[in-house]
């Protein structure tokens, strides 16, 4: 009993102690969303609130003013009193909806591909894919060829869908919009009006880019290869294969002899 009367009472002292060291903990305030914000709208007043935050424990790229996230758009959703960073925010003036979410210096690019085919179905915002493309080369006699153009190339949109679905229910689309430098949105419209474009979702956290020559269709032949020609001065003299010779030996009376055949 008097154990646990004891247990008890250091518990409480302990808690009291807690609690006092954490009011007197200071704190400072930080911007954060007033409510729930959807990404792709231009921030207000009214959609932002100052906050508590522990001093101590400082939060990179965080707000002090409202009047510093004012006007520019939000790139990602944000929930009710949850802090708002520099990275959700796209540049004062940038645009609203998927332009807020362009870096600078980069292109959003749409393009159309086999829904059943590819993996269209299975992409979302964020995803990271390659961009095959196949086609015939002009004047080439060897039929079409496959190629990769694009690496570890970023997906903007799904359809018209900017943001992942929370639960990760995938959506069937045929459009996806990536993100892409201004040279390479050229070489994605050049290979779209040569040929047929087909996505390869990558892992997120592969970065490397591989090393790949195009496919061409005679790779693909599972026939036997034809015997390989000679070039002329490569040809050697076969010799013919060495002669079989039969011995028997004759013994008459005291003399032996042997014969060949």
């Amino acid at each position: 009993m008097m154990a646990t009367i004891l247990a008890g009472s250091i518990s409480y002292l302990l808690f009291r102690r807690l609690r006092s060291a954490a009011s007197q903990r200071s704190v400072v305030q930080i911007i954060a969303a007033a409510k729930d914000l959807s990404s792709g709208i231009t921030l207000t007043a009214k959609d932002v609130a100052p906050v508590d935050w522990p001093s101590d424990l400082p939060l990179a790229g965080s707000f002090t003013k409202v009047e510093d996230v004012v006007g520019r758009p939000l790139i990602f959703s944000r929930g009710a009193h949850e802090p708002l960073l520099k990275r959700d925010l796209g540049v004062e003036g940038s645009g609203i909806g998927l332009a807020g979410k362009i870096p600078a210096g980069m292109r959003a690019t749409a393009v159309r591909s086999n829904e059943i085919v590819g993996v269209a179905g299975f992409l979302y915002p964020g995803s990271r894919v390659d961009v095959l493309a196949t086609y015939t080369p002009p004047g080439s006699t060897a039929g079409p060829v496959t190629q990769t153009v694009l690496q570890n190339t970023e997906v903007l949109t799904a359809g018209q869908t900017i943001e992942p679905d929370p639960q990760g229910k995938p959506e069937t689309v045929n459009v996806v919009t990536l993100l892409v430098t201004p040279e390479d949105s050229q070489k994605l419209q050049l290979a779209s009006s040569q040929g047929t474009i087909q996505f390869v979702l990558r892992s997120g956290v592969d970065q490397k880019n591989a090393d790949l020559r195009p496919t061409r269709l005679d790779q693909l032949s599972t026939a036997a290869k034809p015997a390989p020609t000679r070039t002329k001065g490569s040809s050697k003299r076969v010799l013919p294969p060495p002669r079989t010779f039969y011995v028997l030996e004759v013994i008459q009376g005291t003399q032996r002899s042997t014969q060949k055949f």
